[in-house]
């Protein structure tokens, strides 16, 4: 019997790891099952709205602010009954690790902090962080930065090492004003928007009937 199926390739969501400067992929965190819903929020930058300035009622003042949030599990209970794999040993412990990677500074821009600080520099430039990049698809492809990240660790095996989990994600989409027009993550969002609008203009127009009235007069 031949081993092809029909079933379609599952795509997995995740986020790629690159570095600010050259854009080389450093790391891909590939989500091992995907969440059952995502939350994604857009605050408007509207212009003098507030302050009822007429004149500015209309205006953008920037792209609108993006926050996703996601909550997705990790199981290692596959890779325990295959006896395959550093799950066996470490349970989830490398994927969480991984996951926590995404909002600490290494260990080796600390150690380099310390020994600017030590000379008596008064000024130590925080570390630079790799360039996340939520892909969720071939449509949601957007820089971002984490702004929360809960772990909940649900059972563990005779070593204590957790096996089963649930890791709730808050990211912020990072836009142009954030990173610039010729960023690596700038052109980055740039294209999401763009996406974002060519997939506007492939929406169904609506009907005025639909709302009952002829029209706007």
């Amino acid at each position: 019997m031949s081993g092809y199926t029909r079933t379609p390739k599952l795509v997995k969501g995740g986020l790629a790891l690159l570095d600010p400067l050259s854009g080389n992929v450093l790391r891909i965190v590939a989500l091992q099952y995907n969440p059952d819903t995502l939350t994604r929020t857009l605050q408007v930058r509207g212009v003098g709205a507030d302050q009822g300035d007429r004149s500015e009622a209309l205006r953008l003042k920037g792209p609108a602010v993006e926050t996703i949030k996601l909550e997705a599990e990790i199981d290692a209970t596959d890779a325990l009954e295959t006896g395959r794999g550093p799950n066996v040993v470490l349970g989830l412990h490398p994927q969480l690790a991984a996951l926590e990677a995404l909002v600490q500074p290494t260990s080796a821009a600390l150690r380099s902090a310390d020994a600017v600080a030590s000379t008596g520099s008064l000024e130590i430039a925080p570390a630079m962080a790799p360039l996340a990049v939520f892909v969720f698809g071939p449509q949601r492809i957007v820089p971002v930065r984490v702004t929360e990240l809960s772990i909940t660790e649900e059972a563990f095996d005779t070593q204590l090492n957790p096996i089963r989990a649930k890791v709730t994600l808050g990211l912020r989409v990072l836009n142009v004003d954030d990173l610039g027009f010729d960023s690596r993550g700038g052109g980055l969002f740039m294209g999401y928007l763009q996406a974002r609008e060519r997939l506007a203009a492939q929406a169904v127009q609506g009907d005025f009937r639909a709302l009952g009235i002829s029209g706007i007069h």
